[in-house]
């Protein structure tokens, strides 16, 4: 009876995966047919993803949250470097296929480990609500990761910047320009400062400042944005405050690396008291301790 069970939910978790899929696939042939695709840029998917952006936008554009241009979501998505507008239902998408998937692997792990079917509804109830909350986690982390790689690329930035201010450019072909440098080494500036440079072209000075200090919701960026704003409005020299900027940021990086090499020392109490010291006691007070347990014995006999 149990293999009988085993092998209808099987079954039926193949048959609904195939028929979601099929339902899905539909759905994107008949948009492709009366609209173009959704358009990523090429250094973050590959050509041959995009049938799965496809079905996870198919699949996240069925949550409310999607339609909402003030959901908190749309500035992480932003600040991890996913700007493009069907980002937010393409994450749904891949919170409602995760879900779906660690559910579906709780439930047959379950079956497997216990052999009753019966038990498998609050291991899968609670796979849904993991797998709905771990890309959750997946995109905090991205988000700090490239909050770190934007961090460390503005000294040599600001340093490209202030290079093509002395040498008679103006601001906005000195952001131009450091994008340009920083393309092969630093790709997430780069892209930040093309998008400052176009939006400089396009509209108010200090509102394109002030939005490409909140893209990155990074504290740095924000300085530097405010930097440039307060330069602007009244006609100060940029160049020494750039040059003056970047050597404060160096100092403080340097800071925050000889605070942390400090911490490491409070750091090692922890696994030397826990992992290394009980086995120095156990190499040298071992034999010494069972010596005297057998001199004892010996004694009470």
């Amino acid at each position: 009876m149990t293999d009988a069970w085993l092998i209808a939910t099987l079954f039926t978790i193949v048959l609904t995966g195939v028929l979601a899929a099929g339902y899905f696939y539909q759905r994107i042939a008949e948009r492709r047919a009366s609209e173009p695709p959704v358009r990523v840029p090429d250094d973050v998917f590959s050509v041959s993803r995009f049938l799965f952006l496809d079905l996870f936008r198919s699949i996240g554009e069925n949550f409310p949250g999607a339609r909402d241009d003030q959901n908190p979501y749309r500035s992480r998505l932003l600040a991890a470097g996913y700007g493009w507008p069907a980002a937010l239902s393409i994450f749904y998408g891949i919170k409602c296929a995760s879900a779906f998937f660690v559910a579906g692997i709780l439930g047959i792990a379950t079956i497997l480990y216990r052999g009753d079917p019966s038990l498998t509804p609050l291991p899968m109830f609670c796979g849904l609500g993991v797998g709905f909350l771990l890309p959750d986690r997946v995109l905090r982390s991205r988000v700090k990761a490239r909050l770190r790689r934007l961090r460390s690329a503005l000294p040599p930035a600001l340093d490209l910047m202030v290079l093509d201010l002395e040498a008679g450019q103006s601001l906005d072909q000195a952001i131009a320009d450091s994008s340009r440098g920083l393309k092969r080494t630093h790709q997430e500036l780069s892209a930040e400062l093309a998008q400052l440079f176009l939006d400089l072209r396009t509209g108010d000075r200090a509102d394109s400042f002030r939005r490409f200090g909140a893209r990155t919701k990074e504290a740095e960026m924000r300085k530097l944005a405010n930097l440039l704003v307060d330069s602007d409005r009244f006609g100060a020299s940029v160049g020494p405050a750039l040059r003056s900027h970047a050597k404060y940021l160096r100092t403080r990086f340097r800071q925050q690396a000889q605070e942390r090499a400090r911490k490491v020392g409070v750091k090692l109490i922890f696994p030397v008291f826990f992992l290394i010291f009980p086995s120095v006691l156990l190499v040298t007070l071992g034999p010494a301790c069972i010596l005297m347990y057998q001199q004892l014995s010996n004694l009470m006999r």
